[in-house]
């Protein structure tokens, strides 16, 4: 096992020594999982050697790279979170180019902004706009910007051939005969390299078990996440030897929210072996597939005005304003009693909040606002101020009718948040489409 492990560590030296002309960085994308943090493990050790054994310059940057869905599973969340702090310190105490960065999607396009907001229904596998918008934009933005500043990139990657056919396939699919790189399959001047492809599962576990963490962790930690995720009566062996035992391993960490899968597994289990708070969340969760196709949560047209209504005349649209509403009250509710639980833990955020609050007024909605269910929920009194007390004084005695104070009133709400969208165009038509439909509701008989 050992001779394997060296054979792995002299290849990433030799690569990392390589010479080219634009000194390409190497970009690691570190999930907390139990391949990913093989491979960094084996990248460190490399880079050390490097060092101690005055083999060469450790000029090539390396960034551990971490993608913040922000609806991550909360045990895995918190676990990451401590590692890459832990990740962070060590390279800076040993001196080695291992630089961390998290990535996180743009504030339209999370999971709550998308589904709450936009009210797009729950991802499944025929719309699964999740992985397009929380995963690779933010990702291949970072990519992008690297290859930008250094004309070229190395994606390291630490999916293994033993881990399905289609990962298999996928690696076979893109790999250059005789080559350790591979042409990215997304980002143009950007190559992946898969070091740790021929390892089987038990040797990952071997190496988790038996190799200390180099950035000074405990993966019993991780270990121990693994074995409670399980979905199988036994648990983890301390010592993996036997290809009994391959299934433990194999428990999938994704988003909590994942609607894709049929069943999460890996939540179910954590709860089946205690971890008690989370059962709202996956009933949550649950819920949110069981109500997905349901005609009375959905809209007769698509955001972008297409009809969407069957022969049946069953409604396919993106969710209605009321169903929307009821999500963010069931969300914050749930979200607040399992903060008494666990404090640390938010599972939608303020920025997002805001983003839903925006989206919503641009969809016309200007009775039900988010500050209204969020005092609901939390027992607040926050003001729904979108202007200054001087503004509305003003407002009040330049307008005779009371409906023309409101109309201007949203129309300011509209013009001062959008600013907070990175997405900044449509206001005019935002301000036109609201005009539009005050002039119906109350000028239509004339």
């Amino acid at each position: 096992m050992s001779k394997r492990i060296n054979k792995i560590i002299d290849e990433l030296i030799d690569q990392y020594l390589e010479e080219d002309r634009y000194n390409r960085p190497w970009i690691i994308g570190f999930s907390g999982g139990k391949d990913s943090t093989v491979l960094l493990t084996l990248v460190w050790l490399a880079l050390r050697k490097i060092r101690d054994e005055n083999i060469g310059n450790l000029n090539r940057q390396v960034y551990v790279v971490c993608n913040d869905t922000l609806v991550e599973n909360p045990v895995i969340e918190e676990y990451i979170i401590n590692v890459l702090q832990a990740i962070e310190k060590a390279a800076n105490e040993q001196q080695l180019p291992i630089t961390v960065k998290t990535t996180t999607p743009q504030i339209e396009d999370t999971f709550w902004s998308c589904v709450i907001g936009k009210g797009y229904p729950v991802p499944n596998n025929a719309f699964r706009f999740c992985t397009e918008k929380m995963k690779i934009k933010p990702t291949s933005s970072f990519i992008t910007s690297q290859v930008a500043s250094n004309g070229e990139a190395i994606v390291l990657i630490g999916t293994r051939l033993d881990e399905s056919q289609q990962r298999a396939k996928s690696i076979k699919k893109h790999e250059i005969k005789g080559q350790r790189l591979s042409k990215h399959p997304l980002n143009p001047n950007t190559y992946t390299y898969s070091p740790i492809k021929e390892l089987m599962l038990e040797e990952v576990w071997y190496i988790i078990n038996a190799v200390a963490s180099p950035w000074g962790f405990d993966n019993q930690t991780l270990f121990r996440i693994y074995a409670d995720a399980s979905a199988d009566d036994y648990e983890c062996p301390t010592v993996i030897t036997s290809n009994k035992h391959r299934s433990c391993g194999q428990s999938r960490f994704g988003c909590w929210v994942c609607t894709v899968v049929k069943e999460d597994k890996s939540m179910s289990a954590l709860i089946k072996n205690g971890v008690d708070w989370m059962k709202p969340l996956l009933d949550f969760r649950n819920k949110l597939v069981a109500n997905r196709n349901k005609s009375e949560y959905r809209n007769e047209t698509r955001r972008n005005g297409q009809p969407a209504v069957d022969e049946t005349g069953h409604r396919m649209g993106n969710y209605t304003m009321k169903y929307r509403i009821e999500l963010l009250r069931e969300l914050l509710t749930i979200q607040k009693n399992t903060q008494q639980f666990r404090s640390s833990i938010d599972l939608i955020t303020n920025q997002e909040l805001i983003a839903i609050q925006i989206i919503w007024f641009r969809d016309g909605n200007f009775e039900t606002t988010v500050n209204d269910i969020y005092n609901e929920v939390y027992g607040y009194d926050l003001p729904n101020d979108y202007i200054g007390f001087k503004e509305r004084l003003l407002l009040e005695k330049s307008c005779i009718n009371p409906k023309h104070y409101s109309l201007i009133h949203e129309l300011l709400a509209l013009q001062k948040n959008k600013v907070l969208l990175m997405k900044k165009h449509g206001l005019q038509t935002d301000l036109e489409t609201r005009l539009e439909s005050f002039i119906k509701e109350n000028y239509n008989e004339n």
